[in-house]
């Protein structure tokens, strides 16, 4: 449960950013606060600046993907006051094409932090100076932590001997068909017996060889 002083604490920011807070809650005792993408900027230098909160490192930010939610995406700021011993989480909703107004004036930090959440789900950032990509190619295409990202890819890439350069190719399956049941291999061979198995119910189909040939 979280202690008095968080409570206080959460309290005294959503009365002092009553126009750009949605609310807060409690997740396993950690201060999370729910604002309007254009008030995040406000919001962040509150945190930083205010007495009460000292929130001076910025730890990470974040992209979270809700695809069945009307704003998909959620930018997630990790804030510590080491004065303070606190943590404050800051979590924006954001629609598909919407910009988030970039932190990098508030904390240096946010640059990089900000081409991360672009490179993998693709929010855009305003005002951010270097938005490229940072952990995927330059040619890289789509934005991989998004849930409708085919696992697979959409390019593939590999050394080329006879051009002896780096070459971009449509993902090719080796095989025509492949069923993915989400469970362990242990788990989901179902239909065969396996050594240790003999006392196991026999399906009524019998079981499948697991001789090759």
């Amino acid at each position: 449960m979280p202690g008095d002083a968080i409570k206080d604490l959460a309290e005294f920011i959503h009365e002092k950013l009553e126009d750009v807070s949605l609310g807060f809650e409690f997740i396993k005792s950690e201060l999370v606060i729910r604002i309007k993408p254009e008030g995040v900027r406000k919001a962040l230098q509150f945190l930083r600046d205010n007495r009460e909160c000292n929130c001076h490192v910025l730890i990470d930010i974040c992209g979270v993907d809700y695809p069945d939610r009307e704003k998909r995406f959620e930018v997630v700021y990790q804030l510590l006051s080491l004065h303070q011993n606190h943590r404050v989480r800051v979590k924006v909703a954001v629609a598909e094409g919407e910009m988030v107004p970039s932190a990098v004036e508030i904390f240096s930090a946010a640059g990089w932090f900000e081409r991360e959440v672009w490179d993998m789900y693709g929010v855009l950032f305003e005002g951010n100076p270097d938005l490229r990509r940072i952990l995927t190619d330059y040619g890289f295409e789509g934005h991989p932590q998004r849930k409708d990202f085919p696992l697979t890819g959409y390019v593939e890439l590999r050394y080329d001997e006879e051009l002896k350069r780096v070459v971009y190719e449509p993902v090719k399956l080796a095989q025509d068909f492949r069923s993915f049941d989400y469970l362990s291999p242990w788990e989901g061979m179902t239909d065969m017996q396996l050594p240790g198995d003999e006392k196991g119910v026999k399906p009524k189909h019998g079981w499948k060889s697991t001789k090759a040939g």
